[in-house]
């Protein structure tokens, strides 16, 4: 039981939590690329992206594995995304420090959701079938997966130009 819920039930939550973050965080991403702030994604964005990280802690551990790491890390990131946003309302460097640590933690969910895909899809699976993934076909993913990363956050930085607004 985690949070009075099955484990299943919980993690099915989690699971929710998690494409919610993606798929919002997408959004976002292209929105940096088009200097549109996309506020209300953008909070979705950030909130069920740290409910992601906060809930990976939940489940039964015994010793700190990577995805902790990746966890802790991710929510480090977040943090000083939500302070280069909401705080320091993308102020001269901290427009930049906003999308290279808003895209990095978005691209740790997609980094996580590409390891799940290949342990739980079948046909992922048989590519690549050792726990974690360490076959060809996964490398190939993770690092064409990685490389788009690369490619955006260098786009968005460059790019990202919101008009300022005033509170």
């Amino acid at each position: 039981m985690v949070l009075g819920m099955s484990l299943a039930t919980f993690t099915m939550v989690h699971v929710i939590i998690s494409l919610i973050g993606i798929v919002s965080g997408i959004l976002v991403m292209f929105g940096l690329l088009g200097s549109d702030r996309k506020p209300g994604m953008t909070a979705i964005f950030l909130l069920f992206t740290i409910l992601t990280s906060a809930t990976g802690f939940l489940f039964p551990f015994t010793k700190l594995l990577p995805s902790h790491m990746i966890g802790i890390l991710s929510l480090v990131l977040l943090a000083i995304a939500c302070l280069a946003l909401y705080g320091m309302k993308l102020s001269g460097s901290w427009r930049w420090i906003y999308v290279v640590t808003a895209m990095i933690s978005l691209y740790f969910n997609v980094f996580v959701l590409v390891i799940q895909g290949f342990l739980k899809i079948p046909f992922l699976h048989a590519l690549a079938p050792s726990v974690p993934p360490s076959e060809p076909p996964f490398a190939a993913v993770q690092g064409i997966v990685l490389l788009f990363f690369i490619i955006v956050i260098i786009g968005a930085v460059r790019r990202f130009r919101p008009v300022p607004t005033f509170a």
